[in-house]
């Protein structure tokens, strides 16, 4: 839990020194602005690539394939416009790299990983009905 909260207040601080540096690089209005802007984004990403992702996972189901690599790209494009939508600068940086494909590769065989690490310790349970 100190892990936790410390990682939490380190972010807090990394931050603000950096919507500081960027507000003394681009001035007030222009950084106040870039934050509205990428939370506008976030929203939109939201909306329409997360019903794709979701089309995707129908799609997937519909042909009598596992939708597993289809949630988790849904999973990510989500993640990726809520901190969008957060403000701040390295949520921002995390989103745009979430919804980026290339770096989406990258990220997806990390969260197989720990969701594989999950099911075999018995934390997760998969429920088929």
């Amino acid at each position: 839990m100190q892990k936790i909260l410390l990682a939490f207040v380190v972010y807090m601080f990394a931050e603000i020194a950096t919507l500081i540096l960027v507000g003394k690089a681009i001035g007030v209005f222009g950084t106040l602005l870039l934050i509205i802007l990428t939370s506008v984004l976030g929203f939109f990403v939201i909306k329409n690539k997360g019903m794709k992702s979701f089309q995707s996972i129908k799609q997937s189901i519909a042909q009598g394939q596992p939708p597993g690599v289809a949630m988790i790209e849904a999973f990510m494009v989500f993640i990726g416009g809520v901190l969008l939508i957060v403000p701040g600068f390295i949520t921002d940086i995390i989103g745009l790299l979430m919804l980026t494909s290339f770096t989406r590769n990258l990220f997806k065989p990390a969260i197989f990983f720990w969701l594989r690490k999950k099911m075999k310790n018995g934390q997760m349970i998969i429920v088929q009905r």
